[in-house]
This record gives structure tokens, sequence and C-alpha cells, in this order.
């Protein structure tokens, strides 16, 4: 993946978005999908015959009962990222699992006027083209206070990690996987997305874990999603 896309000009001006609440990707981390809605079953049928490139991002306020906006005129949040299909399976209902894979973030320019059931924006990766930078930023993050949170709250939630996988991965992904699947509000995880560096993410997602913590956060026995 990091090879495909290595400079600004390996990517493209525009991408068909899916608008999704409390949904969020970051680079190199993966985000599961159960794609059912027609007008997103055409756009993922669309982009696996073209680059298989869409844009997650979140929309402002309620998304409704889909949590992706029915009207085109949906107000988006200025700030997506761009992920690859890495895993594309037809179940027998119509409905189809993907996977994304994230490549960078992108500030999001003018709607394009299209005749899809799906939006399509203009995107400039230009600043966030540090994302094209496998690690970058790892050596500033302190991984043990980090590790040290993320015990703690499993652990008042009853939850088991696989503490030797989770040694064997880099702090970035680790950072970013634990932003994407995290069950922080909307409003949270776009604050997540949008930490300019890996650090300033790392720390967003210790003090969100402390907070909960502090205040007893979310029932114990849930999961991360």
């Amino acid at each position: 993946m990091s090879r495909r896309y290595q400079t600004l000009s390996d990517l493209p001006g525009e991408l068909p978005v899916f608008p999704l609440t409390g949904a969020i990707l970051l680079p190199r981390a993966s985000l599961p999908l159960n794609i059912f809605e027609p007008r997103y079953l055409q756009l993922f049928d669309d982009v696996m015959r073209s680059n298989r490139l869409v844009g997650i991002i979140q929309p402002v306020g309620e998304g409704g009962p889909t949590g992706s906006p029915q009207e085109r005129s949906a107000s988006l949040r200025e700030i997506g990222c761009a992920g690859r299909v890495t895993t594309f399976q037809e179940q027998d209902d119509g409905r189809l699992t993907i996977v994304l894979t994230g490549i960078s973030r992108f500030r999001t320019g003018d709607e394009r006027q299209v005749a899809h059931p799906y939006r399509v924006l203009g995107v400039d990766f230009t600043p966030f083209v540090g994302d094209l930078e496998p690690g970058l930023g790892e050596g500033d993050i302190d991984r043990e206070r980090l590790l040290d949170t993320l015990r703690r709250y499993l652990a008042q939630r009853n939850l088991k990690a696989d503490w030797a996988a989770v040694s064997r991965t880099g702090s970035e992904q680790l950072v970013n996987w634990l932003s994407v699947a995290s069950p922080f509000g909307p409003g949270e995880k776009q604050a997540l997305l949008e930490a300019q560096t890996l650090k300033e993410r790392a720390e967003a997602l210790v003090t969100l874990a402390e907070m909960e913590l502090a205040t007893g956060g979310s029932e114990p026995g849930g999961r991360l999603q």
C-alpha cells in the first residue's frame, strides 16, 4: 500500500464519499463496513471498476437511522480520509462486506455535480502529505503511557487483549487502529482524526480514555468496535 501511494501525485483530485456518523479512517488502519443501501452498493461497485478509492467522512449532526444522511445537501465535516478497498465480498442477500485500508486524510473541496446516487467531492491531500510516510512521528509517542491506559481501560470493561500481538504492533498502527475502533462519540472521533501529528492523536486518545475511566465510562463487558 505504501509503495502504491508515495506522493501527492499518486492521489486523485476527487473522491466518491461515504458519509457515516461515528466512523473515521486513518492511514494504514483498517475499517470494516457492511454495505446494504443501494446508493452505496453502486458506489463500491463503481470504485471496484476504477481506482478502488473512497472517502470516509462524518456528516455534521445526525446521520439518520442508517448513520448516513439521505439528503445530498447534508453538511459534511471538512476533514475525511481516503481508503482503498482491500477486501470485497458479496453476500448471498446482496450486501457487501468491505474492508478499507486508510491512505491519507484530505480536506474537502467543491461538490461535483454527478448523476450517481452517491456524492463526489473535490479533495485536497496537501495539508496531510505526512500521512504518506509510514511511521512518521512514532518516536514521539509515550508508548508506555498509552499501553498502561489501554490496560486500565480494558480491565474496567472486563475485556482482554492479545498483548503479545500488541507488543509486535508498531506505535503508528496501534494509535490509528485504537482511534478508528474506539467507542467514543462522533465529535471525539473527529478530533482524533484531525489531530495534526501522531503524538497529538496518541495524547488525545489517552486523555479521552482517562476521562472515561474517571467517570466509569461505558457499561462493563462492552467491547471496542
